[in-house]
């Protein structure tokens, strides 16, 4: 499999969760909000870390072995998928992504993305979707009166629990969540509202209210999560990827046959190695399995997958 050099961001409203949970050696100097696990963009690229393509991005390996990694309905576009793991220390903005249709009119890409629940402290929580009744003229005005909280629905979480966030739906991830993002290859974000607060340079950080305000699905009320707990699951189905979660005993191994599509082995919680080999992955790990490749994993401890599919054609 093809793991990659994590890329870090800086966030206001980032913590020390890479550190303490993933045991990773981040600048605890600084509030890392993101790390972008797997990405294919102009501004950022993945670089694998070891194996026969060590140091080459992302890109290069798809330009040169893209139906190799891909399978053959590749067609040389960007890898559609970008995995993100997110720290909340603090509360995000209150945002929207557009959706499809309106998203070439902004100049921005569509961004549909599913928010897994790793860890939460006790009163950890989400925003999306609307209260019942909320009306596009309430917003606008919300946003007048510096409330527009009092109408996007509150959403206490637990680990396990998952919540797929369609372009269109406002939200936000409320503060002492670890979650892991997998989402469109997009970094389009209309940000409505941010609690009155400054960014890292001390200043107001930039709204995009007009374009927010286009954005929104205004008949997106009262959304539930999907409430897994530990057990496995099918997290979504949706023409953009599929992601389900796949539960492990200690011992149990679990293989993925080749030319089956590439997939993308998340593990959110344990560790496991591949069969007749050292190599482990361990909790926090994100991997890209090729379509030309299979794999046996044998669990060392009781362990958690998630499985990225169906992305491709």
């Amino acid at each position: 499999m093809l793991v990659f050099e994590p890329i870090y961001k800086e966030r206001v409203w980032g913590g020390q969760r890479f550190a303490d949970a993933l045991k990773r050696p981040t600048d605890r100097t600084k509030h890392i909000g993101e790390s972008w696990e797997i990405v294919d963009r102009p501004e950022a690229q993945s670089v694998i870390v070891d194996g026969e393509y060590k140091g080459m991005t992302i890109r290069e390996v798809l330009e040169k072995h893209g139906k190799e990694v891909m399978g053959p309905k590749y067609e040389g576009q960007p890898f559609p998928i970008l995995v993100k793991w997110l720290d909340s220390d603090d509360r995000l903005s209150l945002q929207v992504h557009p959706p499809a249709a309106i998203a070439p009119e902004l100049n921005g890409e569509p961004k549909t993305e599913n928010w897994y629940i790793v860890e939460a402290d006790d009163n950890a929580a989400v925003l999306a979707g609307l209260k019942a009744g909320t009306t596009k003229e309430m917003l606008e005005q919300s946003l007048k009166d510096n409330n527009m909280q009092d109408y996007v629905c509150r959403l206490p979480v637990k680990p396990g629990d998952s919540l797929f966030v369609e372009s269109g739906r406002l939200h936000a991830i409320d503060a002492g969540n670890l979650i892991l993002e997998i989402q469109q290859n997009s970094d389009t974000t209309y940000r409505t509202y941010d609690w009155g607060r400054v960014g890292l340079d001390g200043k107001p950080r930039e709204l995009h209210i007009e374009e927010s305000l286009k954005c929104i699905d205004y008949n997106d009320f009262e959304p539930e999560l999907l409430k897994t707990g530990n057990e496995p699951a099918q997290l979504v189905t949706s023409p953009i990827f599929n992601l389900r979660k796949i539960v492990l005993k200690k011992g149990e191994t679990v293989t993925f046959g080749k030319e089956s599509g590439p997939k993308i082995i998340s593990v959110t919680k344990g560790k496991v190695a591949e069969e007749l080999s050292t190599r482990f992955y361990h909790f926090g790990t994100n991997a890209l399995l090729p379509y030309n490749k299979g794999i046996t994993l044998n669990a060392y401890e009781d362990t958690e997958l998630l499985i990225t599919e169906d992305f491709v054609g």
